[in-house]
């Protein structure tokens, strides 16, 4: 299995896309002398194989298809899944705002369908390291099967187990949570995380939110941050542009900070963190 972005023909073993009518697509590996049934017809894949990237061909009902190299966002959109996963738009922020980079060692927890070890994985590159936990074995199971289908196995470190016992990592360059309740592992977090490291979670609803930045002062958590993003496409009409009548709108909370040694005064961080809430 090949996915490579670098080349201009296609070749044996490569991921390709197919794009028809209303953006409709299909992704798969190709193989000599294997054929693709969709519901608009079938393609082999000895046709398809040589071929330009961008090419239009053609099924055996002459329907249309674009031959195109899925980017890593039509790839996670196209995860399969047993978990809710997350969207690209979330994915790309977390990976810029963490840092992510060549080299690096950075860990998740709450693997699911593998959505965001893949990108990390992608982004740390063949000499870093994804060191990805799940408590149930079955959720992994699809996550390994994902990564895999992408060659980027040898790049995640999979770990079964309850993170409530700790990591057995030191000095990791960024954390990212995907539980129910981050907050009741900030100090786990915290021991893991190099000086000054980043952290993130995903949460659905503000009450947690809530809980987790008082978690996250308790533990001497700084430069903390929370945002959502919003997603809205346009048609993309010269003379009647306006936007879609839909738009990828809330999926969830990211909240951000970094380990210090001394927690800040700031205006944004709650006065007393033993209280849930605070009213202005």
């Amino acid at each position: 299995m090949v996915w490579n972005l670098t080349s201009t023909h296609t070749k044996p073993g490569d991921l390709v896309m197919l794009v028809g009518t209303g953006h409709k697509y299909f992704i798969f590996p190709l193989q000599a002398g294997g054929s693709y049934h969709t519901h608009r017809g079938l393609l082999k894949h000895d046709d398809l194989i040589g071929l330009p990237w961008g090419s239009k061909i053609y099924s055996n009902t002459d329907a249309p298809f674009f031959l195109l190299q899925p980017s890593i966002s039509d790839l996670l959109t196209d995860l399969p899944r047993n978990t809710q996963i997350m969207y690209p738009k979330d994915i790309g922020f977390v990976l810029l705002t963490l840092g992510v980079s060549p080299g690096q060692q950075v860990l998740e927890a709450g693997t699911g369908s593998g959505a965001m070890t893949i990108a990390l994985a992608n982004n740390i590159g063949p000499d870093g390291k994804v060191i990805s936990y799940e408590i149930k074995e079955e959720i992994q199971k699809m996550a390994r099967k994902n990564i895999t289908r992408l060659g980027l196995e040898d790049r995640v470190i999979f770990k079964l187990g309850d993170i409530q016992d700790g990591f057995s990592e030191l000095n990791i360059d960024g954390v990212f949570l995907d539980v129910q309740n981050p907050w009741d592992y900030m100090k786990q977090v915290r021991d893991t995380l190099k000086p000054g490291g980043p952290f993130c979670s995903l949460v659905p609803t503000q009450n947690q939110v809530s809980k987790l930045l008082i978690s996250l002062r308790r533990e001497n958590f700084a430069f903390v941050e929370v945002c959502e993003i919003l997603l809205r496409y346009f048609k993309p009409d010269p003379i009647h542009l306006r936007p879609t009548d839909r738009m990828v709108a809330h999926t969830g909370y990211l909240v951000f900070g970094r380990k210090v040694e001394e927690p800040e005064s700031d205006n944004n961080q709650i006065d007393d963190p033993d209280l849930d809430t605070k009213k202005e």
